[in-house]
């Protein structure tokens, strides 16, 4: 699996059209929460040759709390940690929050 990291508001609005070509995973992580790391590990032990035309984005929301944010404005979430949108086409698919996260809620949308 190979994040690409989501550190600027920039990055969301890249992430976003690169939805518009691909299947785009955003996973807003919480660095100090063990709900979020075991989610993380979750979804990364899911992660498998399926999914690899999938670009998956990693939000650290403790460091970037503006794209955390924005994120919630600009795709009309409600903001959990940790979460995890999939989008296609500019448009939010799903969303997984805490112990629904994983790579199935990927697969759902291939």
């Amino acid at each position: 699996m190979n994040w690409k990291d989501l550190n600027s508001i920039d990055d969301l609005n890249r992430a976003i059209s690169a939805s518009e070509n691909s299947l785009v995973v955003l996973f807003k992580h919480s660095t100090r929460c063990s709900i979020s790391r075991m989610a993380l590990k979750m979804l990364e032990m899911g992660w498998d040759g399926e999914l690899s035309g999938v670009d998956a984005y990693y939000l650290d929301l403790l460091n970037h709390r503006d794209v955390s944010a924005a994120i919630a404005e600009k795709l009309n979430t409600e903001h959990q940690s940790p979460q995890m949108l999939v989008m296609k086409g500019g448009e939010v698919l799903g969303v997984s929050n805490h112990s629904d996260i994983n790579a199935d809620q990927v697969k759902k949308h291939l």
